[in-house]
């Protein structure tokens, strides 16, 4: 059987070490985004730029929404290798694939829907809408790799092998830079090239982990994959409860940043474009925050699932306190270089200007979001879903309201207080939430 580590450790040295590879492989995932936004923001139009934006965040809400292949499997496992339960655990992670083809194949039938939405929500140029529609016909063919893989990553994260389902991550993403680059520069695709890139990584990346899992089971844990009872009504339905707890959130999530982008759009094709290119200082911060949280993923249900609140509480609070000083040390990285990184990510004067004025923005964000990132790690660990779910649609509530009102007074910088606005808020509900968790001890 497989041979158990010390997973009840909940020090911050652990949780620092457990981090260590989610922290490398987070990192190489926000790359992907600013590679493309270098990429399109170099080409001396703003059109590709907008383009890739609104088409990446078109699909990011689709396909994000269904994260709970994810984070329902992470708790869901971690508590099942307290148990020791390890066919279940197989059997789970082969329920989720069976769900994650099934999803994908709707998302590709209805692709023509959400190209005929998205056109009718956006107020851009027909250049852009055209190259718009190219990068989600595209990247609609790569959600079953994607999702396959978000089944994976989430079972290493519930066994606590934070290096197996970081190389998940590095891999997909160095794969994803190289081809989407040699696509825009050597083959000049373009807005195509980018969405290609995503795609043929996906796909590779997905029939390596397959075979790599397979192998991992079978060695670890000495059983060989199988659909026996594979049906059972009362798994299915706490699997299918969890996932639709968890997929309500990630939609109301995905919409929230859509909503963000939709607002800039309508201050002006300039501004979302410098939208799009301070977002991904937003989106590094939250990756690299989030190897904190996804670490504690697993050690929180396996604490959960021995009842050991003792050890719970630690993993609370070490890993909050540890999220919280590193955005610190990332705000003060910004401060230092954010000019220099907005001179790389774009060669177009007017962009360098507006993005400029926007600094503050991306330096106050990561230190109040880090609250918000590791809650929701904690939650997920403890699959305390309902509330999640509860939670992020009270504070998306919030959020839409205040950034119309925002938006009138302060244009621009109206629309990033009002995210930061929604950060808190999303820090706040959860707290409130916590003591939920607290009575499952």
């Amino acid at each position: 059987m497989i041979t158990k580590i010390n997973t009840g450790n909940t020090s911050k040295k652990r949780i620092f070490f457990l981090s260590i590879p989610i922290f490398f492989s987070n990192l190489a995932v926000p790359f992907i985004g600013i590679i493309d936004t270098g990429l399109m923001g170099n080409l001396g139009e703003t059109k590709y730029l907008v383009a890739t934006s609104i088409g990446s965040t078109i699909m990011a809400m689709v396909i994000w929404s269904f994260g709970f292949l994810r984070m329902g499997t992470v708790g869901i496992i971690a508590q099942l290798f307290a148990k020791s339960d390890y066919r279940e655990i197989i059997r789970t992670i082969i329920r989720n694939f069976f769900l994650a083809i099934t999803i994908s194949i709707f998302i590709i039938i209805l692709t023509p829907i959400i190209i005929g939405l998205t056109s009718n929500f956006f107020k851009i140029s027909f250049d852009t809408l055209e190259l718009t529609k190219i990068y989600i016909t595209v990247r609609a063919f790569s959600a079953p790799a994607e999702l396959i893989l978000y089944v994976i990553v989430g079972f290493y994260l519930g066994i606590q092998k934070t290096n197996i389902s970081s190389l998940i991550i590095i891999t997909m993403s160095i794969l994803n830079m190289i081809i989407s680059s040699f696509c825009v520069l050597t083959l000049d695709l373009n807005v195509f090239g980018v969405a290609l890139g995503t795609l043929i990584a996906n796909y590779v990346t997905m029939i390596i982990f397959l075979y790599f899992t397979y192998r991992f089971i079978f060695k670890k844990f000495q059983i060989i994959p199988t659909l026996n009872k594979l049906i059972i009504s009362s798994k299915f339905i706490k699997l299918l409860t969890i996932n639709y707890d968890i997929f309500l959130r990630s939609l109301f999530l995905t919409f929230s940043f859509l909503w963000f982008t939709y607002l800039g759009s309508k201050i002006g094709e300039d501004f979302l474009a410098i939208n799009t290119i301070l977002l991904q200082f937003v989106i590094l911060a939250s990756f690299l925050l989030d190897a904190f949280a996804f670490s504690t993923e697993g050690i929180i249900g396996f604490a959960i699932g021995r009842k050991n609140k003792k050890s719970f509480l630690s993993a609370v609070k070490n890993s909050v306190e540890l999220s919280f000083f590193s955005a610190l040390i990332l705000s003060v990285l910004y401060l230092l270089f954010f000019k220099s990184i907005i001179n790389i990510l774009t060669d177009v004067d007017v962009l360098r200007f507006i993005s400029y004025k926007h600094a503050i923005w991306v330096i106050l964000i990561p230190p109040l979001a880090s609250f918000c990132y590791q809650l929701d790690g904690i939650f997920i660990g403890a699959a305390q879903t309902k509330d999640m779910r509860n939670g992020m649609i009270i504070s998306v509530f919030i959020y839409v309201i205040v950034s119309i009102y925002l938006i009138k007074f302060f244009d621009n910088h109206g629309l990033w207080l009002s995210l930061l606005i929604f950060m808190s808020l999303r820090a706040l509900t959860l707290r409130y939430f916590f003591s939920n968790i607290l009575r499952k001890f």
